[in-house]
C-alpha cells in the first residue's frame, strides 16, 4: 500500500506524514495539539530551520486558520532537541 503523502508548511517538501509533525486543530473546540485528534492539520519537518520559519511567519496558525499558543511551539522545540541528543549518541 502506497503511504499518504503529505507537505511541510515552511519549506515544502513533500514526504510520507510519518516524517512529519503533525499539529491539529481540534474540532469543535478550536484548540492546537500535537499529534493527535480529529480536525484541521498541518505538517512540519523536524528540522530546527523549518520550525523557525513556522514559528517567525506564524504559517502554523494560518495553516490551521486559529491562534498557535506558545506552548506548542516550545514542545516542538523540546522534541527536536530531545531527537537530536538521541542522535548525537
Amino acid at each position: 500500500m502506497e503511504p499518504n503523502y503529505r507537505c511541510c508548511i515552511s519549506c515544502r517538501r513533500i514526504a510520507p506524514k510519518a516524517q512529519f509533525w503533525r499539529v491539529v486543530r481540534l474540532y469543535p473546540t478550536r484548540i492546537a495539539q500535537l499529534d493527535t485528534g480529529m480536525g484541521r492539520s498541518a505538517y512540519l519537518c523536524p528540522t530546527a530551520d523549518c520550525l523557525r520559519i513556522a514559528q517567525k511567519k506564524n504559517r502554523l496558525g494560518k495553516a490551521l486558520r486559529a491562534s498557535v499558543p506558545d506552548y506548542i511551539y516550545d514542545q516542538l522545540w523540546a522534541r527536536l532537541d530531545s531527537s537530536q541528543s538521541k542522535s548525537a549518541n
